[in-house]
C-alpha cells in the first residue's frame, strides 16, 4: 500500500489576532495563545500546517508599517465556550523558542519575550494543509525545541493504531515537562537526547546515531525530521541516499538555520543533493 499525504488547499487569508495569554511551558519557550473573530473558521488539519507571522521590521528606527515575516507552527487551535451558552470564542496557541543567553534576538523572539495580552499580531495561512499520511503502520519524529510544536500535532493528528518513534534533541532536560510526561509515554517510545556543549548548544553525530541504532526502517514507515538544517543534511542522507528511502516516505525540514537569521526553510536542505 503505498504512503499517501492528501493535500488540501485553503482560501488565502490574513487575519488580525489578539493576544489573550501569555505562558511559559518550559523555560526556553514562551507560548502566545491569540483570540479574535477573525480566527473563526481557521484551518488545522495537518501536522505541518504553518502560518507567517508579520512583525514590525527591526532594521527601521521608531514606528514602522514595514514588515518582516516569520513562519511558525501553529500548535493548537481550538474553539472555548464562551460562558454565554450561545457560542464559542477561537484560540491559537504558538510557541516560540527564547534564546535568553544570546546577545541577541530576531524579530520573533524579541516581539514574543515581551508580548502582553491585548497585543495585536497579523497572521496569514496557512494556505495548505499535508494531511497525516495514510498507508504507515509507523511514524519516525525526530525534532529539536522548534519543531517540539509540529510532534505534538503529529502525536494528536497520527491514528491510535499507528506506532510512533519520537527522537528529541534538547539543550537539557527543562525542556522534558513540554510534554505531559505520562500521555508522551502512553502514546510514542521517546529518547530525549540532551545537547553537551552548552556554548554552542550542539552535539553533532548523536541524533544521527540514534536513528541508525532503530535499525531496519521498512517501507510502510514514515520519517519526519525537523530543527535546525545543518544538523539534519546527515539525517536526510543516510535516509534518502543510504537506506535509498524515496521522497513520499520522508520529510526532512530545515526550520532554521544556525547564523543565518533570513533563512528559507523552502530552500532545498541541501543544495549539493536535491531532490
Amino acid at each position: 500500500m503505498p504512503i499517501i499525504r492528501e493535500i488540501v488547499t485553503h482560501e488565502p487569508a490574513t487575519r488580525l489576532a489578539t493576544v489573550s495569554a501569555v505562558t511559559r511551558p518550559v523555560p526556553c519557550m514562551v507560548r502566545v495563545t491569540f483570540s479574535g473573530s477573525e480566527l473563526v473558521g481557521f484551518p488545522s488539519g495537518g501536522p505541518t500546517d504553518h502560518v507567517k507571522l508579520y512583525f514590525a521590521d527591526p532594521s527601521v528606527e521608531g514606528p514602522t508599517n514595514r514588515t518582516v515575516t516569520r513562519d511558525y507552527t501553529a500548535r493548537e487551535f481550538r474553539n472555548v465556550d464562551d460562558g454565554t451558552g450561545f457560542g464559542s470564542t477561537p484560540e491559537l496557541d504558538i510557541d516560540f523558542v527564547i534564546h535568553e543567553e544570546d546577545s541577541s534576538s530576531g524579530p520573533a523572539s524579541a516581539w514574543a519575550s515581551a508580548a502582553a495580552p491585548g497585543d495585536q499580531l497579523r497572521i496569514s495561512g496557512p494556505g495548505k494543509s499535508k494531511l497525516a499520511p495514510t498507508g504507515v503502520s509507523r511514524v519516525i519524529l525526530i525534532a529539536d525545541e522548534s519543531a517540539l510544536p509540529a510532534v505534538t500535532r503529529w502525536l494528536r493528528l497520527l491514528a491510535p493504531e499507528i506506532q510512533v518513534t519520537a527522537l528529541l534533541e534538547v539543550a537539557d532536560a527543562g525542556v522534558t515537562p513540554y510534554f505531559d510526561a505520562e500521555s508522551l509515554a502512553a502514546r510514542a517510545s521517546v529518547t530525549w537526547l540532551y545537547r553537551t556543549d552548552r556554548a554552542t548548544r550542539e552535539a553533532p553525530g548523536q541524533v544521527e546515531a540514534a536513528l541508525r541504532a532503530l535499525g531496519p526502517i521498512g517501507g510502510d514507515v514514515y520519517v519526519f525530521a525537523a530543527g535546525e538544517a545543518g544538523l539534519l543534511i546527515p539525517l536526510r542522507r543516510y535516509l534518502r541516499r543510504e537506506l535509498g528511502l524515496p521522497a513520499d516516505q520522508v520529510a526532512v525540514n530545515g526550520y532554521w538555520k544556525r547564523g543565518d537569521e533570513l533563512f528559507d526553510h523552502h530552500a532545498p536542505l541541501d543544495a549539493t543533493d536535491p531532490d
